[in-house]
């Protein structure tokens, strides 16, 4: 076990110097130039050089929901603008956007999801906002809907 350690720590000695090389930009193959551009096309403020997006916004939302109770899945639409009900979730979309095919291919969505309450006898009350951001499709880890029961994850957007 000792030994391990051992054969771990310096392992790790000589490996430092390297990893210190790439972190300060030596081993980068972009030349300073070529990163400040990179830099400016992506600078929203100047959007004359980045030319116009090859994207156009849609106005469906196709998104997938996930019962964890009772393990059902269902796939809705939501019009820009409108609110879907999915068991106790209030689903508000807002934007959508896809990629061209042509592109890597993306599809995001801004979300507004409220966990609807009652007040014991079945009226609603105003419910709690859990999720306002954007969604990937891509990625449905990186900005999840956190909740006990739900799952939702955006699937398409359509025009």
């Amino acid at each position: 076990m000792k030994t391990s350690i051992l054969a771990l720590i310096v392992a790790l000695g000589l490996a430092a110097p390297v990893w210190a090389q790439d972190s300060t930009g030596s081993g980068s193959s972009l030349s300073a130039d070529e990163t400040s551009d990179l830099l400016r096309r992506d600078d929203p403020d100047n959007s004359a050089e980045r030319g116009p997006l090859s994207s156009q916004p849609g106005s469906i939302v196709v998104l997938r929901g996930l019962d964890k109770v009772t393990a059902r899945t269902r796939d809705f639409e939501v019009a820009i603008g409108d609110t879907v009900q999915f068991g106790a979730l209030s689903i508000t979309a807002q934007y959508c956007r896809k990629r061209p095919p042509e592109e890597t291919p993306e599809t995001y969505a801004f979300l507004q999801i409220n966990d609807r309450r009652t007040d014991g006898f079945g009226v609603d009350v105003e419910g709690e906002q859990i999720f306002s951001g954007w969604m990937f499709a891509s990625r449905p880890a990186q900005n999840p809907l956190e909740h006990a029961v739900y799952d939702v994850w955006v699937i398409d957007c359509r025009a």
